[in-house]
């Protein structure tokens, strides 16, 4: 069974609740991160739970919501590890997958309805890595986090 990991800001909260009950009634198991209201939190720390959780062996993929989802997939990007794709629409989430491997999926909730934000979901989750030539660049990015963890802490914070 996949597991699936969710975590959303303030501004992501409803859609998240929404997404929720969608991954619990198609069978998935859900690792809700929070947030669990509307009152205002920092997106930076639901991105990088996420991110831990599906680097950690945790969960099989995640799902990040906030306001328009850059920020989350910022943040979650600089979890070694995690691959995460801002997505408005089910061709953009479904080349995250086919061609970049994405593991997490950043929508956003001010810019994305609820129906289409479900379409986007399962494009997302049913969608698998076509390999070949995108496995070549898909190991560049995973060698960017290996060479940066080999950087030193002053290189880190330039």
């Amino acid at each position: 069974m996949t597991v699936v990991a969710l975590g959303a800001d303030h501004a992501g909260f409803a859609l998240k609740e929404v997404l929720k009950g969608w991954l619990i009634a198609q069978g998935y198991d859900v690792v809700d991160l929070g947030t669990q209201s509307t009152e205002s939190v920092d997106y930076p720390d639901y991105a990088v739970a996420a991110g831990s959780t599906v680097t950690a062996g945790k969960a099989d993929r995640a799902v990040l919501v906030c306001g328009t989802g850059i920020g989350m997939a910022m943040a979650a990007n600089k979890v070694p590890g995690a691959r995460a794709a801002a997505c408005s629409d089910a061709y953009t989430a479904r080349m995250s997958r086919e061609h970049n491997d994405a593991n997490i999926l950043a929508l956003g909730a001010r810019i994305t309805g609820r129906d289409t934000a479900i379409e986007i979901l399962e494009t997302w989750l049913v969608a698998e890595f076509a390999g070949g030539r995108h496995a070549r660049r898909v190991d560049k990015i995973v060698e960017l986090d290996r060479s940066r963890d080999q950087e030193s802490p002053d290189a880190q914070t330039r």
